[in-house]
């Protein structure tokens, strides 16, 4: 699907920079970043649902270390 990125003129440059360290083009740049982000976003929300089953069941624990 075609899609139409407005970037500043330092945004612009900033891209253009990377890909050309990276050797490879401002399209595959953005895609690349976009892929990583959303590998974040996906294990912090993985992160965020072990903490909460592990949290509670280690609550007491962890407020005595806590006073410690």
């Amino acid at each position: 699907m075609a899609m139409t990125l407005r970037l500043t003129e330092e945004e612009n440059q900033r891209l253009a920079e990377l890909a050309q360290a990276e050797g490879r083009s401002k399209q595959e740049v953005v895609r690349l970043a976009i892929a990583e982000r959303y590998r974040r976003m996906q294990q912090e929300e993985q992160l965020g649902e072990v903490l909460g089953r592990v949290l509670p069941k280690y609550r007491g624990l962890l407020d005595r270390l806590g006073s410690s």
